[in-house]
């Protein structure tokens, strides 16, 4: 009797798997410095009680600025009130009711409507009369912002810092590092395929790593190149060479 083979295909890699580590809040100190050891500690400086400093940082998306504000914020509310508003929520002026002696922190401040503009302006105003500290983030420098230009010029007159993008050998060690944490073991290889082919921001790059990480976990198997290449294909993210450019 002739036998016949059965072929099962290989099932495709399952996109909801359990998180056994959830990611951690973003903090001062679980930010990867690079460059910016010097507005690291400013940082630290701005959430302490007392400190009226006014900071803007700017900078491409994936250089960790909303990682920073809201590390900030977290520090702060420890010793100070804190209001943190997201400018991609077009808050309203009812929304920019300023703590007394606290600190406001406002992420993607080109983005805000009008009203929003006009709120955050007369908070600059008052803010050494109430004692508040500031702290601003946009994705460009104070000129090339599109805002009312009163507001722009208030920005202009703030510390301003540039949070610097991490170079790929700081990255590889960011992303050893953060794959040591999880318990998955990857080789230098590997890492520099990512590097080379995913996308440029760490925290894409670390996501690719979360999801190697739980697909080990569910096939049981080693981190190896193949099972990489098949969950940039997923996409879950992207891995062509246009991601270079991003």
């Amino acid at each position: 009797m002739r036998a016949h083979l059965t072929v099962i295909p290989r099932l495709p890699l399952p996109q909801l798997l359990l998180d056994l580590q959830p990611p951690q809040p973003p903090t001062l100190d679980n930010f990867i410095a690079g460059e910016n050891h010097e507005l690291i500690a400013r940082l630290a400086a701005l959430a302490a009680p007392g400190c009226f400093d006014a900071l803007y940082l700017w900078g491409g998306a994936g250089c960790g600025k909303s990682h920073l504000l809201a590390a900030t914020a977290s520090l702060a509310l420890r010793r100070r009130p804190a209001l943190l508003l997201e400018g991609m929520r077009r808050p309203a002026s009812a929304d920019f009711r300023a703590p007394p002696g606290g600190l406001v922190v406002v992420d993607d401040v080109d983005q805000l409507e009008e009203e929003a503009q006009i709120a955050l302006f007369r908070i600059f105003n008052t803010a050494r009369l109430a004692g508040l500290g500031l702290l601003l983030a946009g994705s460009k420098p104070p000129l090339k912002l599109k805002l009312r230009e009163d507001l722009r010029t208030r920005i202009g007159q703030m510390l301003i810092y540039e949070v610097k993008t991490l170079s790929d050998s700081e990255k590889a060690a960011a992303l050893q590092r953060h794959a040591i944490e999880r318990g998955l073991k990857v080789d230098d290889g590997l890492v520099n395929y990512l590097l080379t082919h995913g996308r440029r921001d760490l925290p894409s790059l670390m996501a690719v790593l979360d999801h190697l990480d739980r697909a080990t976990l569910e096939r049981k198997q080693h981190a190896t190149l193949p099972l990489l290449k098949e969950i940039m294909q997923l996409s879950l993210l992207p891995n062509d060479h246009e991601s270079r450019s991003v």
